[in-house]
């Protein structure tokens, strides 16, 4: 028999099959053999976060203020304009703007031998008057004598004394000219009436002066009132005392400080806000009047207390929480806030914080309690 023969057709799909079944049969022998143990894996470190700089705050002491904003123009709280009470001409102005002067220095110089002159006048007026007063004074005494005597009628000794109260009036009179001619001869010495500094000189040598005319203007720059508008809403929280702090541009980081002393019953028309007054000390003569300032007035102020950044308050079922750092570990600390302001974006805690605590500044995504993070390197 020829081996080399072909199978017949129905033979040969049999040999793929019992390949098939003999490759089924040696995987489930296979998978009766026990599986190879897995070694397990060794449990991976927690991660740890590393905090930048502006991510931290460490809790410090200060106080904190509420504060309305305000802003106004600076004007001296004494000031004069001084005017000519006489008329004359203008002999000297010595002093000029800028230079300080003390109260009674003579600023203004006017001619005087119009007014001296008139001095003079009034001088033997007053003497003529006390004249006719001591003869009427002998014809009294006389009189007297004569009624005595019998020699002359009650009548006539009251003419006399008549007389005697006219003259009387004279003098009087003559002795006020004269004292209002003295008067107007010192008013050719223009004087300034504070201690100050000359803002504005009106008149030169040689000019014209006028009774009511403008010579000079003096402020005195050592207190200064700060007028600031503040809208009507807002007036119940203003009283007088509160502390206001503000700043002037010229004077970079520099804060000067006030106290408000008055304000104005009246609403301004128009804008409806009302003028409060703040006095400042100027003691340096740093600021001007005119200048424009700046700030707030203080609603309240705590004293002392540990701060922190408002952004770093967490608020969940009316309980506020912060994110303290401790041993590289994130607690969720239970605060209380207290006084909070908003243009600095700080806020005091009353309670749950101590001065020298880190905490996280911001929110992080990330980061919850539990979380392990590592504080930023301090520089030395």
């Amino acid at each position: 028999m020829n081996n080399d023969q072909p199978l017949p057709p129905s033979k040969r799909w049999m040999i793929p099959v019992a390949v098939v079944v003999v490759i089924a049969v040696a995987g489930g022998v296979m998978s009766m053999r026990p599986a190879k143990p897995v070694e397990p894996e060794k449990n991976a470190a927690p991660a740890v976060m590393e905090l930048a700089a502006a991510d931290v705050f460490t809790v410090i002491a200060r106080d904190l203020r509420v504060q309305l904003p305000m802003s106004g123009a600076l004007t001296a709280q004494q000031q004069a304009i001084v005017k000519s009470k006489v008329a004359g001409e203008v002999r000297a102005a010595p002093v000029a703007e800028g230079i300080r002067v003390r109260r009674g220095e003579v600023v203004v110089r006017l001619d005087t031998a119009d007014l001296k002159a008139r001095v003079g006048v009034q001088e033997g007026a007053l003497d003529d008057a006390r004249a006719r007063l001591a003869l009427a004074g002998k014809n009294r005494e006389n009189s007297n004598e004569l009624l005595k005597q019998k020699f002359i009628s009650q009548n006539a000794l009251d003419t006399t004394q008549n007389g005697v109260d006219l003259a009387q009036a004279a003098v009087k009179s003559a002795s006020a000219q004269l004292d209002i001619a003295r008067r107007a001869f010192d008013d050719a010495q223009v004087r300034s009436p504070i201690d100050g500094i000359i803002s504005k000189r009106y008149v030169q040598a040689g000019e014209k002066a006028t009774p009511d005319m403008a010579l000079f203007a003096v402020v005195d720059l050592s207190r200064l009132i700060l007028e600031a508008p503040v809208p009507a809403s807002e007036i119940p929280r203003v009283q007088v005392g509160q502390g206001v702090t503000f700043a002037v541009d010229g004077f970079g980081p520099r804060v000067f400080t006030g106290d408000v002393v008055r304000i104005n019953p009246a609403a301004e028309a128009g804008s409806r806000a009302i003028m409060v007054y703040v006095a400042v000390a100027n003691a340096d003569g740093a600021l001007k009047s005119g200048m424009y300032a700046k700030g707030g007035i203080t609603l309240g102020k705590s004293s002392l207390v540990p701060a922190v950044p408002v952004a770093a308050l967490r608020s969940k079922d009316g309980v506020t929480t912060v994110l303290r750092i401790a041993d590289g570990k994130i607690i969720e600390q239970v605060v209380r806030p207290g006084l909070r302001n908003d243009d600095e974006g700080m806020v005091e805690i009353t309670a749950g914080l101590s001065v020298g605590m880190p905490v996280l500044a911001v929110k992080l995504d990330g980061i919850k309690a539990g979380s392990l993070v590592k504080l930023p390197a301090t520089k030395g």
